[in-house]
């Protein structure tokens, strides 16, 4: 054989050896998920990651959020009453677009509780936990949902956020915070309708958590699953409702 038939033989087997590139898998919606290291926040993250979401899940303390790590989702450090760390949670996420943002870091206490025995310090945290974290947080990254297709704000709520349902009283601090979030959600969701946007308040129902206890009606994935579905179909003319984790409306 002479060597330029050789040269030629070598260069067909090598290009018959050749195969096709690997496609690229398919890149999911980013959802930044607040308090995603326990609880909801940590189903959440689980059913989201494993349904090709890119998941962005914050902790108070990233180096002790094992179960969050094991999914191999992104982790950034959080603190939602520190206006530093929000700052520093939308640098990290820079020009990153998110297309939803689900507020469900949250912090229970005070129940069943007169009022002369309220721990107004206690009643402050749980404000400032479960109200003005969730404002601090989507102001922060409103730039980033902007630039999002989804275009979602999930903020996670309480059905004893009602006054409508409030027949029992007590649990102040902790229903007062709730009933704050559901009127934010409203006024957000009327600032950003015409931008596209779709902002609920969503209830999850009496959840086996750390916060629920262990005689909750819900596990934490049946109550992810049925809020998930829900979300699945939100339309921007639910923008500003209160809902259950059923998809059913719940007074104000």
């Amino acid at each position: 054989m002479s060597n330029i038939a050789f040269v030629f033989a070598v260069v067909v087997a090598c290009v018959i050896g050749q195969t096709e590139p690997a496609a690229e898998a398919p890149v999911g919606p980013t959802v930044v998920i607040t308090g995603a290291n326990r609880g909801l926040g940590l189903a959440f993250a689980r059913r989201l990651s494993a349904d090709g979401f890119r998941v962005i899940g914050t902790a108070r303390k990233p180096d002790a959020a094992d179960e969050l790590r094991s999914l191999g989702v992104r982790i950034e450090q959080l603190d939602v009453t520190d206006a530093a760390s929000v700052r520093r949670l939308a640098e990290a996420i820079g020009d990153t677009p998110v297309d939803i943002l689900i507020n469900n870091a949250g912090i229970g206490g005070g129940w069943g509780r007169p009022l002369k025995d309220v721990d107004i310090d206690q009643a402050e945290r749980i404000l400032q936990v479960n109200t003005l974290g969730p404002m601090r947080v989507t102001q922060a990254l409103l730039p980033a949902l902007r630039k999002g297709d989804r275009k979602l704000i999930v903020n996670i709520t309480s059905m004893l956020g009602s006054i409508e349902r409030n027949t029992r009283g007590g649990s102040y601090g902790y229903r007062e915070s709730k009933a704050a979030l559901n009127m934010f959600t409203r006024s957000l969701a009327a600032e950003l309708k015409p931008d596209g946007f779709t902002c609920i308040a969503m209830s999850p129902g009496w959840v086996k958590t750390d916060m629920g206890g262990p005689n909750a009606l819900l596990t934490p994935s049946q109550s992810i699953d049925a809020m998930l579905k829900v979300i699945e179909g939100l339309s921007t003319e639910q923008s500003g409702s209160f809902l259950n984790h059923a998809g059913e409306v719940i007074d104000w």
